[in-house]
């Protein structure tokens, strides 16, 4: 990190102790940063870094909530409104008992620079509950979603902040939050929500979105280095919504996914990932990745095992924060891996990204590489603005043309900065730049 910002980290550190994760988002944006303050002396001036990093409303309350039995429960929820210079508030909402403060925090602090990446006008947002769906039933599920509703609907709107899901929060706990919404306003904003069933406003391509997202920026990433995908072997970690549509159009463009996972082990798949019953187990059924090895004969269930030691060419990590680690990345590198995409949030540790980096991997950092999820989004909001609705098609071409947008922007800036085929800092430098020049316009605010 440069000198002169080995500061502002240390006083941002102080003033958000024990929040990790937060911490290493920042640091991994700010070792970024050092040639842009040099370029642009106006940005120190102003504080630019220092006002990104303070996120410019947190919003904390109580969840309450009754169980099937009649047992009363209390969990906390959250929204953080991180930075709204280039346009609301934009972020999912994550339900899992992991869920904290810091964890949101970092979450939202990355929105602001993955939506920056689209070239939409969104701002970076990001909320949840320490709630835990596994095990509850519709009913639970449901009353938890009313009740979070209850005190979330007072700071959202469409020209405000517009959530969306992520992790527990798919199109069905999106109805149940948006009904509430719809009922406590009696408005039928249906801008106010993304991710949405396709009955009542939701975008064709949104569910699979993030997951398509990373295969076209991985498919980008190997162009540049004059390959593809085509006869590739894949290995994607995770086993949900995100996961499985990237295992889908990885196929399609020729791959073969050989293994995938969830939180009990891995399943490896020598003659392929089958997509169909891959489906039926985890977003039909909701089983465990076993069920999936217990149907297919080629396949084996290793329990508690690491995904990453599968030899592949591909890696997609598309789980959860820092799941990859410096002995994965090893291992990978050591069994010819030579592209990694980040499907999910930070899911590489920093230790990990050098050991990529020093091997010459192409890598796609998660704020450039899984900003299909948003981009769609941003989409379904203009069909919702304008009363249409659009194709498959049309939508799945616009998401392709905004995912080569933003690997051609973060391979530019790299350049531009002295730093060639390194994304990671191209979509640092970018994202921040957007961002920071429309704070520069607006003044102190």
């Amino acid at each position: 990190m440069d000198e002169k910002l080995e500061p502002i980290f240390d006083d941002i550190v102080r003033r958000n102790p024990g929040e990790q994760e937060f911490h290493q988002a920042v640091r991994e944006v700010l070792e970024s940063l050092g040639p842009v303050i040099a370029k642009h002396p106006e940005y120190a001036e102003r504080k630019i870094i220092q006002r990104i990093s303070e996120p410019e409303r947190q919003i904390i309350f109580r969840v309450p909530w009754q169980d099937d039995s009649g047992e009363v429960h209390i969990n906390r929820g959250m929204r953080v409104g991180f930075n709204s210079a280039l346009g609301p508030y934009k972020g999912g909402l994550r339900f899992h008992p992991s869920v904290n403060l810091g964890i949101v925090k970092f979450l939202g602090f990355e929105q602001i620079f993955k939506n920056a990446l689209t070239g939409m006008p969104i701002g970076g947002g990001k909320g949840g509950a320490n709630f835990d769906p596994k095990g509850r039933s519709d009913d639970e599920i449901m009353r938890f979603c009313q009740s979070f509703m209850l005190e979330l609907y007072r700071h959202i709107g469409e020209y405000t902040d517009i959530p969306a899901g992520d992790i527990g929060v798919g199109s069905r706990e999106l109805g149940w939050l948006f009904g509430q919404y719809k009922r406590i306003t009696n408005r039928y904003e249906s801008a106010t929500l993304t991710g949405k069933g396709l009955e009542w406003g939701g975008a064709l391509v949104r569910r699979e979105a993030t997951g398509y997202g990373t295969v076209f920026f991985v498919e980008e990433m190997l162009a540049a280095r004059g390959t593809s995908l085509d006869g590739r072997t894949v290995v994607v970690s995770g086993s949900g919504n995100v996961a499985i549509y990237a295992i889908q159009k990885a196929v399609a463009r020729g791959a073969k996914v050989v293994a995938c996972s969830d939180s009990s082990g891995f399943v490896h798949d020598p003659d392929g990932i089958e997509f169909e019953l891959l489906t039926q187990v985890k977003e039909v059924e909701r089983a465990r990745i076993s069920a999936y090895a217990e149907r297919r004969p080629s396949a084996r269930f290793v329990p508690q095992g690491v995904v990453w030691d599968i030899p592949c060419h591909v890696a997609l990590p598309c789980a959860t924060q820092n799941e990859l680690t410096r002995r994965d990345a090893i291992t990978l590198v050591e069994n010819g891996c030579i592209a990694v995409a980040e499907g999910a949030n930070m899911p590489t540790t920093p230790d990990a990204v050098r050991v990529f980096e020093e091997a010459g991997v192409a890598f796609g950092p998660g704020k450039a590489a899984n900003a299909g999820g948003v981009a769609t989004s941003a989409l379904e909001m203009q069909q919702n603005a304008s009363r249409d609705s659009w194709s498959f098609e049309f939508t799945e071409g616009r998401l392709a043309e905004i995912m080569k947008s933003i690997h051609d922007v973060c391979h530019e800036t790299a350049d531009k900065y002295g730093a060639p085929g390194n994304l990671v800092r191209g979509a640092n430098i970018a994202g921040f730049e957007r961002v920071a020049r429309a704070m520069v316009a607006f003044g102190l605010v």
